[in-house]
């Protein structure tokens, strides 16, 4: 899950929000603000509704935050990489690099998060019964220690990939020794529950007239969706497992030069290794990649007054590997990118390409002997 917007690095993690964000975002502010707390609290005005559904809103994402930085961190101090945290349409999610690192990792970076929510909960719940708080304070506070102790039950539901599902996995791991098998179950379960959550949303909706039960079924069919994603990733990880990006790259590769322009970058390289991106060099260091289509962009009565600098996509812009890292990590990384494909690096200096289509190719190969 990519982000569409970076709001900054905390704890030394980036922290974004995936457009979808914004979806439940406004359907918890226009629940909050016309039903829920005008049902609880009849005597306040419709601006005091508005305003108490944004900050609950904004105070419930708060805590989905901390609940994944409690996951993010623990994986920190497991000696994981973290590529970053994403709020998104189902609340928010901690992007691992690399496998954990054994069956006890797991168990502790997956009861992180819960424990986090958990603590949240009963500190909001205590607030709105002790604290003598106004009555529009006390509840959204009441509000807030009944969503996170309720999402703290959803997501310790033993489903793949929830915190529980991850937590089951940790256990089974721990017990047989063997990762897969319980991957297996445990996946299996997430598909178990999102049958369940399926058939009991569609059952609510026609018998109640419910939309809960539109949304009780959109959620079945995420965590059904989602197991067989985790499944999909296990088979995959097999399949490129023993590999590394210095396997399956590219090495050198056509190159052109970030000062030419694009009429001589199509006489002296395009025309001759045509291919559907250019790693861009400048001094010898990579600064960037032009794909094709952004020649093809320019119109031909520019192309002598257009440098490649001008088309090129920056290095910042572009996943950066090394020949060490595992072929499944730079698979998860240039599926998150528009591109399809990175560049390999040494230093500055560039030691090859690495494409989705390589990658598939290695899946598409015949299984290696062990």
């Amino acid at each position: 899950m990519s982000s569409s917007l970076r709001l900054g690095r905390f704890f030394g993690i980036e922290l974004g929000i995936n457009w979808s964000w914004l979806v439940i975002f406004v359907l918890i502010v226009w629940s909050l603000a016309a039903a829920i707390f005008p049902a609880q609290n009849p005597d306040l005005g419709d601006a005091a509704y508005i305003v108490m559904a944004l900050v609950a809103a904004l105070a419930f994402f708060t805590s989905l935050v901390a609940h994944e930085y409690g996951h993010a961190l623990v994986a920190r101090r497991e000696g994981m990489e973290i590529e970053g945290i994403t709020l998104w349409l189902f609340g928010g999610v901690a992007r691992f690099k690399g496998m954990f690192p054994s069956a006890g990792a797991e168990f502790r970076i997956a009861i992180a998060g819960p424990l986090v929510s958990l603590a949240l909960g009963v500190l909001f719940v205590l607030l709105a019964v002790g604290a003598g708080l106004p009555e529009a304070a006390d509840a959204v506070v009441a509000w807030l220690g009944y969503i996170n102790l309720a999402l703290l039950v959803f997501n310790l539901l033993p489903a793949l990939p929830l915190d529980g599902g991850r937590i089951l996995r940790s256990l089974l791991w721990q017990a047989r020794g063997d990762f897969r098998w319980a991957t297996t179950i445990a996946a299996g379960i997430g598909r178990g529950f999102g049958y369940l959550f399926i058939g009991g949303g569609i059952l609510l909706f026609i018998v109640a007239d419910s939309f809960s039960g539109a949304w009780l079924a959109f959620i079945g069919f995420f965590l059904l969706q989602a197991a067989g994603g985790e499944a999909r990733y296990l088979a995959t990880r097999e399949a490129l497992e023993g590999l590394r990006v210095g396997d399956l790259m590219a090495r050198e590769p056509a190159t052109v030069e970030a000062d030419m322009t694009i009429g001589r970058a199509i006489d002296e390289v395009v025309w001759a290794r045509r291919h559907t991106t250019y790693p861009v060099v400048e001094h010898g260091a990579v600064v960037g990649l032009l794909p094709f289509r952004c020649i093809a962009a320019v119109p031909r009565s520019r192309w002598d007054t257009t440098t490649v600098r001008d088309c090129l996509v920056p290095l910042a812009e572009i996943p950066v590997l090394a020949e060490d890292d595992l072929a499944i990590d730079a698979l998860v990384e240039l599926g998150e990118s528009t591109l399809n494909r990175g560049v390999v690096l040494d230093g500055t200096r560039l030691g090859g390409i690495l494409s989705i289509v390589d990658l598939a190719r290695a899946l598409e190969a015949p299984p290696r002997r062990r």
